[in-house]
């Protein structure tokens, strides 16, 4: 099952106040691990940055000034969430100015299956402190990264969270014969588990030899 991280960055906190979108980042997993697909891009807002947000992450008006406008990355962006589940922490926040930016250009809201993983550790540990910082605190998840929010490290942060706050354990892989490891591979179907391997009847004897010679010569 694919499913999609996602965070924004924006320049202030309402969008009843005219705030817009200053970076996206998605990435995604397949059966909870990360494949290589990613969507990332800065986006020119078309207006100033709040102090507080800069404070946030640090993006300027200058360093803005000649990225894209969200209407340029908006079908790419759409084809990349197409049909498939978004995990995102406060997804209120993040879908309110997701979906104002397509109102701006006439698209229509985002319909996709959302999992907030906010509401996720409200129901797990009622009464705690529930920001992703806590959340990794909380989880022994190395976050010493996040000098500043920044849309695809809180991405590689929350899904690692997300994976925890649904008791999932980080996948192992099968290692099998490589006739059906290439095959696997080659339709993208990877099984994570593992395999008990057990001795051969001539394994076994060499190895009960072995301990009659070495009782034999320990003893006379």
């Amino acid at each position: 099952m694919k499913e999609i991280v996602l965070d924004t960055e924006t320049t202030g906190i309402s969008v009843k106040e005219g705030h817009r979108i200053v970076e996206i980042g998605c990435i995604e997993l397949d059966n909870l691990v990360p494949t290589k697909n990613k969507f990332h891009c800065y986006l020119n807002p078309e207006r100033k940055v709040s102090e507080k947000a800069f404070e946030v992450h640090g993006y300027s008006d200058n360093f803005l000034s000649d990225k894209m406008k969200f209407r340029e990355i908006a079908d790419d962006f759409l084809q990349f969430i197409k049909d498939k589940k978004l995990i995102i922490h406060n997804a209120e926040f993040d879908l309110s100015h997701l979906n104002n930016e397509l109102k701006i250009i006439g698209k229509n809201k985002i319909d996709n299956e959302v999992v907030d993983t906010v509401s996720l550790a409200r129901n797990k540990f009622p009464g705690s402190q529930i920001s992703l910082d806590a959340l990794c605190k909380r989880y022994r998840i190395d976050n010493s990264k996040r000098v500043q929010h920044t849309a695809l490290i809180d991405c590689e942060l929350l899904a690692k969270v997300y994976i925890n706050l649904t008791d999932q354990k980080e996948p192992t892989l099968d290692f099998r014969n490589m006739e059906e490891d290439e095959s696997e591979l080659k339709t993208g179907k990877v099984i994570y588990s593992k395999k008990i391997i057990k001795p051969s009847p001539e394994e076994i004897k060499n190895h009960q030899n072995y301990l009659k010679a070495s009782l034999k010569k320990n003893y006379f």
